[in-house]
C-alpha cells in the first residue's frame, strides 16, 4: 500500500488527477544539463547558491561521495575519514553554523531525510545516487527556498538532480584500484532516445579495507544500482528511478584526544588477536578477573577493542514523477516514491557470554552488541506552477508517513572470534531498548515571483506551513528476554507545528553581468528521531520531566549579496546573519565503544539561541582556456547567546556565553586549479579548516589545518567502435596532513579538561587511486 493513511490518498488522488491534465517541475528541481565549470555561481537567485557540477568530481576519486565534494565551496565543511566520503558513521556536513541534520536534502525533488547517521527518515546521497549520476547539485548555504520537502532546513539545503539518459545508446565503464586494497567497478548502459523514451541501467561494487592498524575483519563492500527511465513527450514528460543500495562497512574508532596523545592516529582494534583481547575484556568481568591480563602504558583497558564493528544497510528507493504542461502558462508536476531500509551496527563489547549453560568453562568475558534500524516511508510531491503578466505563481504540496524503528541486543553465547559483516540470525538474549516511531508530515507552500524592468528585478514572496508529528513507543522486542524498564526508551508523542513560516527575496540586475540580492526567512525543524539525537532517545522518567517542555528549534536567516557572471570572471559575495533559537544539545555521557542505553543518563537541554554572523566570498577565474582558478573565503562567528543550565542529577551554570558553536570554524580557505590542454587535464585543490571546539565552553577542540588533493587524467580519442577512452590518478591528502576529521554531535559536552571523550575520527592519511574507463 504505497500511502497508509486515508486522507493522504484521497489528497494523492486529487492531485493526480489534476496531473493527468498536466503539471510542473517541481521548484527544488534544477536543469541537469552537464557543464564544465567546477562550480557555478547561481545567477537570477534571490539567495546565495552555488551549484556543483560533474566536472569539480574529477579531482577526487571516482565513486566519491557528492557531499564530500562540497568541502571546498565557501562557508562549506564536509568531513570523511575515508577518501571516497562514503563511510556513513563519518559522514559529516556543516554550513554557516549549522549541521548535517539541520540543513535540507533531495535527490530530483524527492526528500532524502535530515542526513542523521543511523537515520530514521531517509538516507545518504552516496546510498541514493552513485555519483557517476550526478548531474547537478545545487548548495543553498543559507536559505534553501520554499519548494525543498524538508523537516530539517533551518538552514540551507542540497538539491540533488541525477543525470537524464543520453540521446544515443552507449555504454561506460571504469575501474579502479587503489590504497588499502580499495577496488571498484562502475557500468552503466544507455538506451538512447526511440521515440520519446530513454533509459539507462548502471550499477557499481566497491571494496576498501581501513586504514588503522586491525589487520583482519577490516573490509567495506558496497553494491548499487541505479536505473532511470524517462518519457518526453509534446505536452509533457514521466520519469521513474530506482536505487538498490547495499552497504556493509567496517568502522574506525572514535578517538579521544587523551588517545591520540598516547596511541597515535591509527589505533584500531586486536583483530585477528583474539586471546590478547579476550585476557583484557576478562579485566572487566567479576567472574573472569582471574585471566585479566591488564593493559600497560600507553594502553589503557578503555582502549580495548576487538573490532570497531560493522555498519550493514539495505535501501530500496523508488519514485515516479509527471511534469505536464496543461496550457502555455499552467505547469504541474507530481511525484510518489517509496523507501524502505534494512539496517544493523555488530560489535563485540565486554559482558560475560556464558552460552546459557551452567559449565562455566567455556566463559567468555565478549558479547555481541547488535543494533538494528528499519524505516518504512512513502509519500508524494505535488506543484502548481501558473505564470500570468510579471507574476508567477506555485503551490505545493508534501505528504510523507513513515514508520521507523531502533532497537538494540545483546548475544550472550560468543564462542570465538567470526565476522560481524553479516545481519545475525537467530534470537538474541536480552533486549536493552526496543522503539517504534510512526512519523506524519504535511508541508505546503505558496509563493509568488514578480518579474519587473525587463526582469532586472525580482522579488519572490510567500510562506510555507508545516506540521509535524511523531509517536514512540517502546516495546518489549524479539529476545529471549524483553528489555527492562531501566534500560528502555520513552514512549510519547512529539508535535512541530508552523502554519505561517514566511520568505521573502529580491534580486536586482544593475549592469549587465552584476547583481545584488537580499533574502530573509523563517524556519522550524521538526524533534530528530534516531536512538543517539533524538529526544525520545532517554529513559521513560527523564522523558515524563522533559517532554512536556521541549519547543522545536527555529531560525531566522538574513542573506545578502553581490554577484558577478562574465566571460572570464565570477564572483560572488555574500554575507549573513541568523538567529537559532531553542538549541537542543544532547549529552550522551556512555562512551560509544561500550552498552549504550537510557540507563547512562541520557538527557536533553535547551541552550537557547545561537547567533551566527559571516561573509563568504567565492571568485572563479578562467585565466585562458586552459586554465581555471577557483578560491573561496568565509568567516563565520557562530556563538552561544547565553549561558548554559547544565542539569543532570544537579544543576550547573556552564560559561558558554559568547562561545563559539561546537563544529564550527571561523576561518576557512579552498582553492581549486584546473588544468586542460587537449586529452590531459590536471586539478589540484587546498583547503584551510580552521579551529574547532567540541565542548560548549570551547576549552578542548582542534586547530586549523590544510589539507590537498590532486587529480591527473588523460581522455585518449576516439577510435573504431570506441568512443572514447580515459586514465586517472587521483591522490588524496596530498602531504599526508593527519587531524580530527568528523566530530560525533551526540557526545559534546560542556567540557573535558582530561580530553577523554571519545569525539572525533582520524583522517585518512595520503591514498592513491588509479581508474582507466572506457566509453562504446
Amino acid at each position: 500500500m504505497l500511502l497508509r493513511t486515508a486522507s493522504l490518498v484521497a489528497i494523492a488522488a486529487c492531485l493526480m488527477t489534476t496531473a493527468a491534465q498536466a503539471a510542473d517541475a517541481p521548484a527544488a528541481a534544477a536543469d541537469n544539463t552537464e557543464l564544465d565549470a567546477v562550480v557555478i555561481v547561481g545567477t537570477g537567485q534571490t539567495r546565495s547558491v552555488n551549484t556543483l557540477t560533474p566536472q569539480s568530481l574529477e579531482v577526487l576519486p571516482p565513486g566519491t561521495s557528492v557531499q564530500k565534494a562540497l568541502n571546498f565551496l565557501p562557508g562549506v565543511n564536509a568531513q570523511s575519514i575515508d577518501a571516497l566520503g562514503v563511510n556513513e558513521q563519518s559522514l559529516s556536513l556543516q554550513v554557516r553554523g549549522f549541521n548535517t541534520t539541520h540543513l535540507g536534502y533531495s535527490l530530483d525533488g524527492m526528500p532524502l531525510g535530515d542526513g542523521a547517521y543511523n537515520n530514521y527518515n531517509g538516507l545518504t546521497i552516496s546510498r541514493a545516487l552513485i555519483s557517476e549520476n550526478l548531474g547537478r547539485a545545487d548548495l543553498a548555504t543559507g536559505i534553501a527556498g520554499l519548494s525543498i520537502p524538508s523537516t530539517s532546513n533551518l538552514g540551507g539545503a542540497l538539491i540533488y538532480t541525477s543525470s537524464d539518459p543520453k540521446k544515443a545508446m552507449g555504454l561506460s565503464f571504469n575501474a579502479g584500484v587503489g590504497s588499502e586494497d580499495s577496488a571498484r567497478t562502475f557500468v552503466r548502459f544507455d538506451t538512447g532516445e526511440h521515440n520519446g523514451w530513454s533509459a539507462y541501467v548502471s550499477g557499481q561494487y566497491a571494496q576498501q579495507d581501513l586504514f588503522v592498524n586491525q589487520p583482519a575483519y577490516n573490509k567495506s563492500t558496497g553494491k548499487q544500482f541505479n536505473g532511470k527511465l524517462r518519457y518526453q513527450g509534446e505536452r509533457g514528460s514521466l520519469t521513474a528511478f530506482a536505487d538498490l543500495s547495499r552497504t556493509n562497512q567496517a568502522d574506525d574508532a572514535y578517538l579521544s584526544k587523551d588517545m591520540v596523545t598516547r596511541l597515535g592516529w591509527d589505533w584500531g582494534g586486536y583483530a585477528p588477536n583474539w586471546n590478547d583481547y579476550v585476557a583484557r575484556a576478562a579485566c572487566s568481568v567479576a567472574s573472569l578477573a582471574a585471566k585479566c591480563v591488564t593493559s600497560k602504558a600507553p594502553e589503557k583497558l578503555a582502549d580495548v577493542t576487538f573490532t570497531n564493528g560493522q555498519i550493514l544497510r539495505n535501501d530500496d528507493l523508488f519514485y515516479i514523477a509527471g511534469d505536464f504542461d496543461v496550457t502555455s502558462s499552467l505547469k504541474a508536476h507530481m511525484q510518489v516514491y517509496r523507501h524502505t531500509d534494512k539496517g544493523a551496527g555488530n560489535n563485540f563489547i565486554t559482558g560475560l557470554s556464558n552460552q546459557g549453560t551452567t559449565d562455566t568453562s567455556d566463559d567468555l568475558p565478549v558479547q555481541i552488541r547488535d543494533t538494528r534500524y528499519t524505516i518504512d516511508r512513502d509519500g508524494v510531491v505535488a506543484s502548481l506552477a501558473w505564470t500570468y503578466g510579471f507574476n508567477h505563481l506555485q503551490a505545493g504540496l508534501w505528504l510523507e508517513q513513515n514508520t521507523s524503528s531502533a532497537a538494540r541486543y545483546i548475544w550472550t553465547n560468543v564462542t570465538g572470534p567470526f565476522s560481524l559483516a553479516h545481519y545475525l540470525d537467530g534470537q538474541p538474549n536480552t533486549a536493552q531498548w526496543v522503539q517504534k516511531t510512526d512519523w506524519s508530515t504535511q508541508q505546503f507552500y505558496v509563493q509568488d515571483t514578480i518579474n519587473l524592468l525587463d526582469d532586472a528585478l525580482s522579488v519572490e514572496f510567500g510562506f510555507k506551513s508545516t506540521v509535524a508529528k511523531s509517536n514512540a513507543k517502546a516495546l518489549p522486542g524479539i529476545a529471549k528476554a524483553p528489555a527492562a524498564a531501566a534500560t528502555q526508551f520513552a514512549s510519547g508523542s512529539l508535535k512541530a507545528s508552523d502554519n505561517f513560516l514566511p520568505e521573502i527575496g529580491a534580486r536586482y540586475r544593475i549592469a549587465p553581468g552584476h547583481e545584488v540580492f537580499a533574502s530573509y526567512a523563517e524556519n522550524m525543524a521538526m524533534f530528530q528521531g534516531g536512538f543517539k539525537l533524538g529526544p525520545q532517545s532517554v529513559s521513560q522518567a527523564v522523558w515524563d520531566a522533559q517532554g512536556r517542555y521541549l519547543e522545536p528549534e527555529t531560525s531566522k536567516s538574513y542573506d545578502v549579496g553581490y554577484r558577478y557572471v562574465g566571460d572570464t570572471l565570477q564572483v560572488s559575495v555574500a554575507a549573513y546573519d541568523v538567529k537559532f533559537q531553542n538549541r537542543l544539545l544532547q549529552y550522551n555521557p556512555c562512551p560509544t565503544n561500550q552498552q549504550q542505553n537510557p540507563g547512562c543518563g541520557n538527557s536533553f537541554h535547551n541552550a537557547g539561541g545561537v547567533t551566527s554572523k559571516g561573509a563568504e566570498l567565492g571568485v572563479l577565474w578562467k585565466a585562458t582556456s586552459w586554465l581555471n582558478w577557483y578560491n573561496s573565503v568565509s568567516y563565520s562567528k557562530s556563538t552561544y547567546d547565553e549561558d548554559l543550565n547544565w542539569c543532570t542529577t544537579t544543576c550547573v551554570i556552564k560559561q558558554t556565553k559568547g562561545k563559539q558553536q561546537v563544529d564550527t570554524p571561523k576561518e576557512m580557505l579552498a582553492s581549486v586549479l584546473t588544468f586542460k590542454q587537449g586529452g590531459f587535464s590536471a586539478m589540484l585543490q587546498g583547503k584551510y579548516t580552521g579551529r574547532r571546539y567540541y565542548t560548549y565552553t570551547n576549552d578542548q577542540g582542534f586547530g586549523g589545518y590544510t589539507t590537498f588533493d590532486l587529480g591527473v587524467s588523460y581522455k585518449f580519442a576516439p577510435t573504431g567502435f570506441m568512443k572514447g577512452a580515459k586514465a586517472s590518478l587521483n591522490v588524496s591528502n596530498l602531504t599526508n596532513e593527519r587531524h580530527a576529521a568528523n566530530f560525533d554531535s551526540s557526545v559534546f559536552a560542556p567540557d573535558d579538561a582530561a580530553g577523554s571523550i571519545l569525539v572525533f575520527h582520524s583522517s585518512a592519511p595520503r591514498q592513491v587511486f588509479g581508474t582507466i574507463g572506457f566509453e562504446f
